[in-house]
């Protein structure tokens, strides 16, 4: 009985610690949505808002990371009990920089807007992209809060479309900046959102391996998964 009762504040415990890392995720898809509707339009208000929220997700970091620990030393897990501990860190983490990456994406908008779009329709050349990144980022959430290794998996080869549709973009960027000099403003403000847009897809790739580890106990981070569109060859 005393195993049993140990057994179920344990599960209480952890629970606790998951859902506030799903709140964690809440907020900072909310922060990336509401940072790319500044890209889209001049918010500085709604710009501003994204970048205090950072220091939430900071705190939420901190605590949750605190409680993580607290509970391995008090119920000293073993197997895939710690390994969900440990896999857990690491989503939050992750977490934390999709925030960062969230305000950055902010702070550009804010840049951007403040001296005008420029000659590049800003917008229109992430966009895609931009809604790659937050329908992955939505299903890794959802995969973790589910355990959903399978939905993790496929998940996986998503990021290597965001991957490559980053790569055309900043290709395009690039031969503008090359044409008209006056471009070059705005086109690095886009490329800077491109970049942590596909940073975000990276952590939420992280965050479906994370899943896989919990729920097969493999750690396939660095391996060879299938891609999406094929690279193109570096030119000469």
């Amino acid at each position: 009985m005393i195993g049993e009762h140990s057994s179920k504040q344990y599960d209480n415990e952890l629970e606790a610690i998951r859902s506030k890392v799903l709140l964690m995720g809440g907020i900072v898809e909310t922060q990336f949505l509401d940072a790319m509707t500044c890209f889209r339009i001049d918010n500085e208000a709604r710009a501003d808002r994204v970048i205090r929220e950072d220091s939430a997700v900071n705190q939420l970091e901190v605590s949750l990371d605190d409680a993580c620990s607290h509970l391995i030393v008090r119920r000293q897990p073993a197997a895939n009990d710690l390994r969900t501990i440990m896999a857990t860190i690491k989503v939050i983490t992750d977490l934390e920089r999709i925030g960062d990456e969230a305000t950055k994406i902010a702070r550009t908008s804010k840049s951007l807007h403040s001296r005008g779009a420029g000659l590049v329709n800003h917008y229109e050349m992430v966009r895609s992209i931009a809604s790659s990144a937050s329908d992955m980022l939505h299903d890794a959430l959802d995969a973790f809060a589910r355990n959903d290794d399978k939905q993790a998996l496929q998940l996986i080869a998503q990021d290597a479309v965001i991957d490559h549709e980053f790569r055309s973009i900043m290709r395009n960027l690039i031969t503008f900046m090359m044409e008209d000099p006056r471009t070059i403003s705005a086109a690095l403000d886009t490329l800077w959102v491109a970049k942590a847009i596909e940073r975000i897809g990276d952590h939420a790739k992280n965050i479906a391996e994370y899943v896989i580890y919990v729920v097969e106990g493999k750690d396939i981070r660095h391996m060879t998964t299938p891609a999406g569109p094929d690279p193109e060859p570096e030119r000469a």
